[in-house]
């Protein structure tokens, strides 16, 4: 650890940061303020904690206007001047980088890093697979995004990025996913065991998973290898996508786009769970799920069915739930009253019935 008595310093490190990280980067003339690179910041952090030494070949989507990683920037500074305690942090983690990639490369390394796997070494990987793959740096824009957007807990992009381990395992699990792709699977097997280790999330590398999703707080989700997750799905903590027992091939479920998946529910099999479905916490599902439908229970059943195209972006899978299992409840008791009644009664309950169906 650097010692901050060198005569050189004068100051504190968190004042002095937290003086260069005002928003005033500009001189007078327009030209960008150099102060900040005149700071000694290798006497602290390590190269890895430093960007590239060089700069990189960034493709047009890093190089073009990018409102996500500005945001992230800005917030970091705001940050850097409430707290200067976690300026040398937020510098080494965002501020020192020079896109979205390099400094969620930069996290997760520091993450995953342990004695035979080094920081160093991690970060070029992850930087290299994300650097060289244009969906991966629209997939973990939209990542962040959806965190931002459906977690309420999530308090802005550059906490998602800094602190959530729902987001860091998911981006973990996409480089794995690029290495087994590449036929580098012992490596893409090797980050999976590390990622389930440091996160408490199994997510085989051969999984396909699409984008813009969340994964709350993601404390114990699996996802086996033959699992395929849409678009803007939406999982609690606890879920298994799994298999049903020893048989190969394809034998785990598939989750269509817009689905929202209730904490500890576990799909078994091969099965397809519709578009805009909507699976309550606990359930046991050994069956296909309709599109658009809810269901609930050990094993699972249809309840009822959704209004909402995507019910993954509006997270409302208590209350519409429970309010469905309610009126089926109330609708069954006042049926077997009405039959208990006698012939007359039953007529009218023949045709609430129908009116029910309809």
């Amino acid at each position: 650890m650097a010692c901050l008595s060198d005569e050189s310093w004068g100051e504190s490190l968190p004042t002095m940061l937290s003086e260069r990280l005002s928003f005033n980067e500009e001189d007078k003339n327009g030209e960008a303020n150099m102060n900040l690179m005149e700071f000694p910041f290798e006497k602290l952090f390590p190269v890895y904690a430093m960007g590239a030494l060089k700069p990189l070949d960034q493709p047009d989507s890093v190089t073009l206007s990018d409102p996500i990683w500005d945001a992230v920037r800005e917030e970091a500074k705001l940050e850097a001047e409430k707290e200067p305690i976690l300026s040398s942090f937020l510098y080494a983690s965002i501020l020192s980088h020079d896109c979205l990639e390099q400094a969620l490369g930069f996290v997760l390394a520091d993450r995953l890093q342990n004695p035979t796997l080094l920081a160093t070494e991690l970060m070029d990987i992850f930087c290299d697979v994300i650097m060289s793959d244009r969906g991966m740096q629209h997939s973990i824009r939209q990542d962040v995004k959806a965190f931002k957007d459906r977690d309420p807990a999530c308090l802005s992009y550059c906490s998602a990025l800094l602190y959530l381990k729902g987001y860091h395992s998911l981006q973990s699990y996409r480089v794995a996913h690029a290495l087994w792709n590449q036929g580098r699977k012992v490596l893409a097997l090797a980050l999976q065991s590390r990622i389930s280790e440091v996160f408490g999330v199994d997510i085989h590398p051969a999984a396909k998973i699409g984008e813009a999703i969340l994964l709350d707080h993601g404390t114990g989700v699996v996802i086996g290898e033959t699992a395929v997750v849409g678009n803007r799905v939406s999982l609690m903590h606890g879920v298994t996508l799994g298999g049903t027992g020893k048989e190969i091939g394809d034998r785990h479920p598939k989750v269509g786009e817009g689905a929202l998946i209730g904490a500890c529910a576990i799909i078994l099999g091969n099965i397809n769970i519709g578009d805009g479905a909507m699976i309550a916490s606990g359930s046991l599902v050994l069956k296909e799920v309709p599109p658009h439908s809810m269901v609930a229970g050990t094993p699972a059943k249809v309840i009822g069915y959704v209004d909402e195209q995507n019910p993954s972006l509006t997270m409302n899978h208590a209350s519409t739930m429970i309010l469905q299992m309610l009126l089926k409840i109330f609708s069954n008791m006042w049926l077997f009253l009405l039959e208990m009644e006698g012939p007359e009664e039953l007529q009218i309950k023949n045709t609430r019935t129908s009116a029910l169906e309809c």
